[in-house]
This record gives structure tokens, sequence and C-alpha cells, in this order.
């Protein structure tokens, strides 16, 4: 379900890029500083964005550093890392947490339940530090998974489960923001949520797994992919919109180019005859 809310390197500035990788090693960094390398395994794009967009608005001083890594030992890398980082990762455990817990129930995948195990006592802290945030991950993954079982097709239902969960991750300060916030998280978690089902479908028909797109038929025919565009643009519309009313100065054209751009890329990766032609740019 991660993965989703990436750039397009292509159409950012050096500096934008290099500054769009300073954080995504911050927040790797960040991660094993604070929960050892098996944390490091839960890192994603969606959760750097979260980090550069908490940093842009409450302005956050950032701890700029460079660094070597195991994936990159020849080479130091420029770290970011700040208390809107820290911040990014407690909820990248948190959540990744809950998302093996799931994935244990489902699938029972050894792997999965192992991870956890290793999280759990760092989970347990958090779960006390974020309430809020905790509650609702829960709370919405369990109303997921009956709506799941219950084979539901009401869009709107379904993927608003991962949006309300994430509307509370965005939602990092009781302030003036929050209600911004709350609506950017709950429409890219719809979005994401979409994405990740687009994304699954063919592989969950044959497997005989719950997808919300199963009951479209061919998911790519020129009506089912108006319409899903559609609801997919709706979405973005609504959070980009949501976005604009923040008053974020540092690092907005990065966050505008994964709002506008970035996105679509991503989009274009999942339609037929385009993974041939385009490249997913990694870090």
């Amino acid at each position: 379900m991660f993965g989703y809310i990436y750039v397009n390197e292509q159409e950012l500035k050096v500096r934008e890029l290099v500054t769009y990788r300073g954080f995504y090693c911050g927040l790797c960094r960040t991660l094993h500083q604070r929960y050892g390398r098996t944390a490091q395994l839960l890192l994603n794009y969606d959760l750097t964005f979260l980090a550069i967009l908490h940093t842009g608005l409450y302005e956050t001083p950032t701890r700029n550093e460079h660094h070597r890594c195991l994936i990159h030992p020849a080479v130091s890398h420029l770290t970011m890392q700040s208390e809107a980082v820290e911040y990014a990762a407690d909820m990248c455990v948190l959540l990744s947490w809950y998302k093996l817990v799931d994935d244990w129930k489902d699938e029972k995948k050894v792997s999965r339940l192992t991870m956890a195990n290793i999280l759990y006592p760092d989970v347990k802290k958090l779960k006390q530090k974020y309430p809020r945030q905790s509650a609702a991950i829960e709370k919405n993954i369990r109303l997921l998974a009956r709506a799941e079982q219950e084979n539901s097709t009401d869009v709107d239902k379904v993927s608003g489960y991962t949006g309300r969960f994430l509307a509370e991750i965005f939602v990092w300060k009781d302030d003036v923001w929050q209600e911004d916030l709350r609506t950017m998280g709950f429409f890219l978690g719809k979005f994401i949520y979409l994405m990740d089902a687009l994304d699954d479908v063919e592989k969950d028909r044959k497997k005989g797994n719950y997808n919300l797109f199963l009951s479209y038929g061919d998911v790519w025919s020129e009506e089912n992919r108006e319409k899903i565009r559609g609801l997919l643009t709706e979405m973005m519309i609504v959070s980009s919109a949501a976005f604009e009313r923040l008053p974020v100065l540092e690092h907005a054209e990065i966050i505008r180019n994964i709002l506008y751009s970035g996105v679509w890329c991503r989009y274009q990766l999942l339609e037929p005859g385009t993974k041939k032609k385009i490249r997913a740019r990694g870090i």
C-alpha cells in the first residue's frame, strides 16, 4: 500500500532533487537510529512526502550531514534530519506494524509475523505516545478488513478507511492547520488505496483475493479507464487544493511536483503498454 506518492525526478531542478533525496536518506537514517536496521526495510516514499510537507509547513530546522550506508558504501550522501523527519519515522513504524499484523492474519506469512514481533516493543511505546493516530489506524484497518470480507464494491466506503487513518497521520500538531492537513491525508489515502488495488487487480484475480476493481472486468477498457482516472483525479484535486491553502514556502515546489506530476508518473506505470516505455526512476 506504499510507494505511490512519489516525485517526478525529470521535472525537478538539481537542487530540489538533491533535497528530496536528502529527506529520503534522512528518513532512512532516522529509522535506523531510532528503531534499528530492521526498520529501514519499512522506508517508503509516502512518509518521505510527509516529512517534507511538515518541514515546509512548520519550518523545522534540519540537520544536514553526509553519511555512507550499506546500500551506498562508496559515496557519502546528504541526509536531512529534523523533528518532522522523526515524526515521519514514528508513523512509518506504527503504520507498518499494523499492516504487517493485518498481512499475517490474511496470508499467514511467517516473515510478516516475525518482523511485527521485532517491532512490537517500540510500537507499544508509540501507541502510548500517539493514541489518536494509533486508534485511527487500528479502527480503520479493522473496518477495511470487514468490508473486504463482505466483498464490498463501494469505492468511497472502502477507500475511505485508508483515507481516515492517513488523515490522522497527516495531523502532527493541534493547530490551525490541522483540518487542511486532515483533508490532504484523507484524499491521498483514498488515492493510495485505489492505486494499490489497480496495481494488484490482475494478481488478485488469479489468486482469488478480494479487489475493489474485480467487478469492473477489464479495468483498462476505454470506459473503465476513463472512470477510474476520473476518480483518482478528483481525489488529487481536493488534496492539492488543501495543500495550496497551507502557508508552505520552503520545499513547496517539490511538494507540487509530487502532487501534480509525480503521482501520475506512477499511474502511467500501471497502464498496459507503458511499463516498457517508462522506467521508474529510483533513489
